[in-house]
């Protein structure tokens, strides 16, 4: 039996997607530049995706720009729109418990010489609205606060942000990182006051390699890729054009009954929650009710290092995470459970339980059977 819980850090593609981008490799795989039949071809599948990608959001067409994925995306919308806007000031906000795609960009722009203030977060990994009203000054030009954590699945409150940014300064520049929140709610960048929204294909069962970025038609921002002036010269080099199309696909799929699939999910992590309620000294990290993510549940199981019990449920066919997965393969403690004060016992005993729409009851419940069995005996061998 194999059960896959690890779906924060990539899904499964749908069959569709896989057999759409086998086709355009295959048979449809014309330059998007070139002026023949065979580049008009692929140049279709770009702008139908982009057409896909923009109903969805409710947004031009014109303001999706396709990326390499989520890292990319981030490091275009923060150094492209520092560097664009910096007669203006160079200060930029973002919250302590952001991904490494934006924390380690925002220290490379401090070398550049922005001043980066990093908001603090509650107990649920929440930024403090009232510390992001003291940090807006009039050289803020950018805050960037991500729409889902990535490791404890708390929603940041984006709207109340936007609006506190907006109301002291309506030319500072919002981004947000939705690479957890693009197919699990329904964004609507205008409507919300954001002016730049990073998405990857990965994370809703379409191809790796491929993610986008919404730019606000008013946006000025500067490219930080050079080469043919594809895409309007914002991000040059030959489109990846089977990954558009399948990014495209996925995104039309995972929003198809979204309501549907995120309320089977959330009926799911209740049910997990519950179970692991009954293990001793267990926690649960971030929020669990609607404040959370449909799909992610951050447990931390004192007495055992979370790679010990990463790779005893392995051994059972069960695949999870010890965090974020840009940084498992460097074992660290994390910043996020840091941030929000995590009690020492569980920084590095804490797994990420991530689900899909494709998870089952029946895999659920062979997990919790799984974690009932290994956890007292893994404490009991574990040295004090």
């Amino acid at each position: 039996m194999e059960i896959y819980l690890d779906n924060s850090a990539t899904t499964m593609c749908y069959p569709e997607v896989g057999e759409l981008v086998y086709k355009v490799m295959c048979k449809d795989y014309g330059n998007p530049s070139s002026m023949h039949r065979k580049g008009i071809e692929a140049e279709h599948y770009i702008r139908e995706s982009k057409e896909t990608l923009a109903r969805i959001l409710k947004v031009g067409t014109k303001e999706i720009v396709y990326t390499s994925g989520g890292t990319e995306s981030d490091n275009l919308a923060l150094i492209g729109c520092a560097r664009a806007n910096k007669r203006a000031g160079n200060h930029l906000i973002t919250s302590s418990i952001e991904h490494p795609a934006i924390l380690n960009t925002m220290r490379y722009l401090e070398e550049e010489g922005f001043r980066v203030t990093y908001l603090p977060v509650d107990a649920q990994g929440r930024i403090k609205l009232e510390a992001l009203e003291d940090a807006l000054c009039p050289e803020t030009i950018l805050v960037s606060v991500m729409y889902v954590n990535n490791e404890v699945g708390t929603v940041q409150p984006v709207e109340e942000a936007v609006r506190i940014v907006k109301q002291y300064n309506s030319s500072i520049l919002f981004h947000t990182d939705a690479v957890q929140g693009f197919g699990k709610y329904h964004i609507y960048p205008k409507r919300m006051g954001i002016d730049l929204l990073t998405a990857s294909g990965h994370k809703i069962h379409g191809p790796k390699g491929i993610g986008f970025l919404y730019i606000g038609e008013k946006v000025k921002i500067k490219p930080i890729v050079f080469g043919g002036e594809q895409q309007k010269n914002v991000r040059s080099g030959t489109e990846n054009v089977p990954g558009i199309a399948g990014l495209g696909l996925a995104a039309k799929m995972i929003y198809q009954d979204l309501d549907v699939k995120t309320a089977l999910m959330r009926e799911l992590k209740a049910y997990f929650l519950d179970g692991i309620s009954r293990i001793e000294n267990t926690t649960v990290h971030g929020m669990t009710d609607e404040g959370s993510a449909p799909h992610i549940i951050s447990v931390g199981v004192a007495g055992i290092r979370s790679e010990v019990l990463l790779h005893a449920l392995e051994e059972k066919g069960i695949y999870v995470s010890s965090g974020s997965a840009c940084s498992s393969n460097h074992p660290a403690v994390s910043g996020v459970l840091k941030g929000i004060g995590a009690s020492k016992e569980y920084l590095d005993a804490t797994l990420r339980f991530s689900m899909s729409e494709f998870t089952t009851k029946e895999e659920i419940d062979y997990t919790l059977e799984t974690l009932y069995n290994c956890v007292p005996m893994l404490r009991k061998y574990t040295r004090h």
